[in-house]
């Protein structure tokens, strides 16, 4: 029996992040892991995802925009089989320096499927078969989460995906229909409307980005259209049949009943927890009615010594919220000055074009919470640094207080959106306030004056608006 001080289950962006922590803090680590280093993040999600986005961007630009740009050419050729290459090669990069940090750091790596027979012991299902028993003082659950399955529309990799199949296409489809107009949907609509695919996206809700401010929502809704990609949103899905060649989706909404007919149909309707078959039962981890773990505030679940984070948890499905958790939780093991994670404040980011990027309270939540609310807003057409990268659809809006000027929260549409976003969640976490935003001098031109001008426009003073 392998003995350590700390055995993660699962090395996604939480576990192993988790892991190096708690070797840094003195502790004897090891990992277990049934597929892939640096889990779905680093291999098939945010991170070759970002790589497609990139090459969509500029051939949605040589597309459409190369006139504006006094670019001319004959015959333009997009070959997408070579940016799934790149993609690749972007995903193996990373995750071979994560092999490289586990190594760095003594972290021993037993590639299997493990599984909890007993607080403190795992037993391993080895990869290259047999099995290990492994026990530790602590151990940490981060098994992260799968796609939603749809009864009746099962992935088959061919003409219904899920995003591990459509994030490996190595051709993309003439058409397509996205079910979900979530993060992970819309970045799909992004990229391959990007190549000319004609895309349709069908959310249920109201509008698409739920979660986000539905003023966002409808501003990144027009830009899509402006793509050419349809939005269906309200509207629910019905069937989605395979046909010789494709698929034909069956939705409905106030306005009736419409058949969408496609060469694919992606499905990004949600995650579940990989929750089963864990041993959660057998030891009495607690979980919800949705099967994700339970943990307090330092990631403990009810039993001791066995502790969760990232997806799994159901707290915030995030890679950099997992990590976080991850580090909070191996301090906490390590005995370190506890601290805490505030998940509304966490910040949160859709990488399409433009992206969506917020934290915080949206203001229709804001107002629901009972504040005196402020807004401070800032078009990006007003901004000299966006006009010369001829991306300026959209805008800053920061959510106040109105009584002391305390940031409440922020949504950002626009170009680098995600990358602009860290000042203000610094801010709100320091308990600076919009005046001090306004007051701090930023460069000029670039996009962060936009961040500025809109603390300008909280307080009622706003220069160029």
């Amino acid at each position: 029996m392998k003995q350590f001080d700390v055995v993660v289950l699962g090395a996604g962006p939480g576990g192993y992040v988790a892991a190096i922590k708690a070797a840094q803090l003195g502790k004897k680590v090891g990992i277990i892991e049934r597929e892939y280093l640096g889990g779905v993040c680093l291999n098939v999600g945010c991170i070759p995802s970002k790589a497609l986005l990139r090459n969509a961007e500029l051939a949605y630009l040589l597309r459409t925009e190369a006139k504006e740009f006094g670019i001319s050419f004959d015959n333009l050729q997009l070959d997408y089989a070579a940016a799934y290459k790149r993609s690749r090669e972007v995903s193996q990069r990373l995750t071979k320096g994560i092999s490289f940090l586990m190594k760095k750091n003594n972290i021993e790596v037993i590639n299997g499927e493990g599984k909890l027979t007993a607080p403190g012991k795992l037993l391993v299902a080895l990869t290259d078969g047999g099995e290990e028993e492994v026990q530790a003082q602590d151990v940490i659950l981060a098994t992260g989460a799968h796609a939603t399955v749809i009864p009746g529309m099962e992935p088959d990799g061919t003409k219904i995906l899920d995003y591990k199949h459509a994030i490996m296409l190595e051709s993309l489809p003439k058409s397509a229909v996205i079910i979900g107009g979530g993060a992970v949907g819309i970045e799909f609509a992004t990229v391959w409307s990007g190549y000319g695919v004609e895309v349709s996206v069908v959310e249920m809700l109201p509008h698409i980005l739920p979660n986000e401010d539905e003023e966002a929502a409808a501003e990144l809704a027009k830009a899509l259209k402006k793509r050419g990609v349809k939005v269906f949103a309200g509207t629910k899905v019905k069937s989605v049949e395979r046909t010789e060649t494709g698929t034909k989706v069956l939705i409905e909404s106030e306005k009736g009943e419409e058949t969408l007919e496609a060469e694919g149909t992606l499905v990004a309707v949600g995650f579940k927890p990989n929750s089963e078959g864990i041993g959660l039962e057998e030891v009495g981890v607690e979980t919800d009615k949705r099967g994700f773990v339970v943990v307090d505030e330092r990631m403990h679940t009810n039993v001791p010594g066995i502790w969760a984070i990232g997806d799994l948890t159901g707290k915030l499905l995030l890679a950099h919220t997992a990590s976080a958790m991850g580090i909070i939780c191996a301090e906490n093991i390590a005995g370190k000055e506890p601290r805490t994670l505030d998940y509304r404040m966490i910040p949160r980011a859709t990488y399409s074009s433009p992206q969506v990027a917020s934290f915080g309270y949206t203001e229709a939540q804001a107002k629901e919470a009972g504040f005196a609310v402020k807004v401070g807003k800032f078009n990006f057409q007003a901004n000299g640094k966006a006009l010369g990268l001829g991306e300026y659809q959209g805008w800053v809006k920061i959510i106040t207080d109105e009584k002391y000027g305390e940031i409440l929260g922020a949504t950002i549409v626009g170009p680098d959106a995600s990358e602009l976003l860290p000042e203000l969640v610094l801010a709100q976490a320091n308990e600076l306030t919009v005046e001090e935003i306004a007051h701090s001098v930023h460069a000029h031109p670039t996009l962060a004056e936009a961040l500025m001008e809109a603390a300008e426009a909280a307080l009622g003073s706003a220069i160029h608006s």
